[in-house]
């Protein structure tokens, strides 16, 4: 019997031949076959034994194969509500054609002699399962060693692919046990007395936007938030404006990670929204006296502000894991902004459609965001729909024109679309409210919370979004500086700024 199943072994195989290092010659793979038998024969002795490993243990965790076949059928059973014994695993390996192969029947009767007890299932199965990811580590540190002697190989492409691989690994692994409700009770009730010694009463990362936080109560942690909208809409403008209220007037450490644009346009658009001069000064030099004045006084403001700012192109949802992570530790990171979502990509793992790698980057996205216990706010595209409606009711986003919505939508906790009714020619509501420099924020997706819209006050040429009541205090600003502009002398270009810039970077 034991030369039937030793034949049968090596003509069944379903995996790929795994690389053998020379060091690894002579040394056996991870394996623990009699608790393998141990176990199979107690889940056809135990009623309710499957029930025990089914979240523990597959196929491939066992790695005699005759055992993966064995399993499989069990596996099989329990799926179909159907009884657990030495006779029905029998009858399912006979219709799936592997009796044989497994040993027949004196094989399956043999299992069901060598259990002594099922009180110890639960630990036998976890060391089985921690055999197996072992194997799976050996084999894919085999595979990378094999590819980085491959001089033919880029070391980039390679760190990507193994980053992929490694991930998809702990994914499958990862288990979290249940918890009582006592302890998640007491953090509730924490959280909450936290929230009420609060002046501003949120419990969340405020925006410094008042009626979107009175909507949201701040961003709260673990959240994704998709922030989407059309082309032209300022889903760029809004969220610098909403890092800039985070950082500077209420020193919360924010990260930028810009797949668009270099980190010299993200500051450059940064500084716009904070001078409030012009794009286009910024860029060619040429300000006014009291303009250059005005640029100094108010950079004073970016200077040491918490904002960690990347552009990685094309960055993946793995590079990003890795340097969240980092931001987290080092610099107490308390938000994460992601500009934008469709310009990622899960390098490393294989998809049939573009949908199923934008579905695994969000999927991956609201995992990071509960891991690290922050919201994340991804930017995100929409669909033409909107431009083929009539009207400004038709005009307004909805959750289905999101691209590659399914997952999108699902993996969010909350999303914003913004809507400027003035980009389509329409200057006033149905009540005849002018909406000329008027942006809506539109929160369609809220799981814990309400939706609404909430109004703001947009100024394009400085690229920020600001709250309604806050334009005249700019526009007495603004009046102030214009009445001193005879009077301020002239500042010279190559100016050196009082404050010292840290050398250090956070990637």
């Amino acid at each position: 019997m034991a030369t039937q199943n030793n034949q049968s072994s090596g003509s069944y195989s379903r995996r790929k031949k795994t690389p053998v290092n020379s060091e690894e010659i002579g040394r056996l793979q991870p394996q623990a076959p009699e608790l393998e038998e141990a176990v199979l024969g107690a889940l056809m002795l135990e009623k309710d034994a499957y029930s025990v490993v089914s979240e523990i243990l597959r196929p491939e965790s066992f790695y005699n194969k005759t055992h993966e076949l064995i399993f499989s059928a069990i596996q099989d059973l329990a799926i179909q509500q159907k009884p657990i014994d030495m006779l029905t695993v029998v009858e399912q390996l006979r219709k799936k054609g592997d009796l044989d192969i497994v040993g027949g029947p004196f094989y399956i009767a043999q299992l069901s002699q060598k259990v002594v007890s099922t009180a110890h299932l639960d630990y036998h199965a976890r060391i089985i399962a921690q055999k197996y990811l072992a194997r799976e580590l050996i084999s894919f540190s085999s595979q990378i060693a094999s590819k980085a002697f491959d001089e033919t190989n880029d070391v980039d492409d390679l760190m990507q692919d193994a980053e992929g691989q490694l991930f998809e690994i702990s994914q499958r692994n990862v288990k979290k046990d249940v918890t009582q409700i006592n302890p998640v009770i007491r953090e509730a009730i924490d959280l909450m007395q936290i929230a009420a010694q609060r002046t501003d009463g949120l419990s969340g990362v405020q925006t410094g936007f008042k009626l979107l936080d009175k909507i949201t109560s701040g961003w709260q942690n673990s959240d994704l938030i998709i922030i989407a909208a059309r082309p032209a809409m300022g889903k760029t403008a809004f969220v610098l404006s909403m890092a800039k209220n985070m950082a500077v007037s209420f020193n919360i450490p924010v990260a930028i990670f810009s797949l668009e644009m270099s980190n010299v346009q993200l500051v450059n658009r940064l500084i716009v929204n904070v001078t409030q001069i012009p794009a286009e000064k910024i860029k060619n030099g040429r300000l006014e006296k009291y303009e250059w004045e005005q640029l100094d006084y108010k950079l004073k403001e970016l200077f040491d502000a918490p904002v960690f700012v990347d552009d990685t192109p094309s960055l993946s949802v793995f590079e990003l894991r890795t340097k969240a992570r980092r931001l987290v530790k080092e610099h107490k990171i308390k938000c994460l902004i992601i500009d934008y979502l469709q310009l990622m990509n899960a390098s490393g793992m294989n998809f049939g459609s573009r949908e199923q790698e934008v579905s695994i980057i969000s999927r991956s996205l609201k995992g990071l965001a509960k891991e690290l216990n922050i919201p994340i706010i991804a930017l995100s595209q929409l669909n033409r729909g909107v431009e083929s409606r009539v009207g400004n009711e038709g005009k307004r986003p909805q959750l289905s024109d999101l691209r590659e919505s399914g997952a999108i939508e699902q993996d969010a906790d909350m999303v914003c679309f913004i809507h400027r009714p003035e980009y389509y020619k329409i200057y006033t509501d149905e009540k005849g409210n002018d909406l000329t420099g008027k942006a809506e924020i539109i929160v369609a997706k809220h799981r814990n919370g309400a939706t609404g819209d909430v109004l703001l006050s947009f100024k394009k040429e400085f690229a920020r979004f600001q709250n309604l009541d806050d334009d005249m205090l700019v526009e007495e600003y603004q009046s102030r500086l214009n009445s001193q502009a005879d009077v301020i002398p002239a500042s010279l270009p190559n100016r050196n700024f009082s404050i010292e810039q840290s050398s250090e970077t956070p990637f």
